[in-house]
């Protein structure tokens, strides 16, 4: 199976597993699962950071590229397709990073992995509450 990990898994994956359920820790930890996380990911968080609405480390998204790259987690950049299916979703969900993740789990068919209860509003997104 393929997953997209949005930001808050992300985190939680990399600095602290215990807060995820036993069924998230054990997807992630099976090999045979392909783990994604978007390019946007890091942006959001880059955004929070100078908001001051996070309080990471100031290398933390050098930490969490590294944590990425040694846990065979890759990193999806933002394409073309993926911002013309944002502009076709129904705005259940008003979050920009929200939109284009699940605009890229319905364009690259993955499974979202998050706790956001809007994102279940989304018809043909395959969803797995965190």
């Amino acid at each position: 199976m393929k997953y997209l990990l949005d930001t808050h898994i992300l985190i939680w994956l990399s600095t602290n597993p215990a807060q995820l359920s036993a069924k998230i820790r054990s997807i992630c930890e099976e090999t045979s699962n392909e783990l994604y996380v978007s390019i946007a990911s890091f942006w959001e968080l880059s955004i929070k950071m100078s908001l001051g609405k996070i309080d990471l480390a100031d290398n933390a998204l050098e930490q969490l590229q590294s944590w990425c790259h040694s846990n065979q987690v890759t990193i999806l950049p933002i394409e073309v397709t993926h911002c013309e299916r944002v502009k076709s979703l129904p705005f259940y969900h008003r979050d920009p990073f929200d939109r284009l993740f699940i605009a890229q789990a319905l364009e690259l068919d993955l499974t979202l992995i998050s706790a956001d209860g809007l994102f279940a509003d989304y018809e043909g997104l395959q969803l797995l509450p965190a």
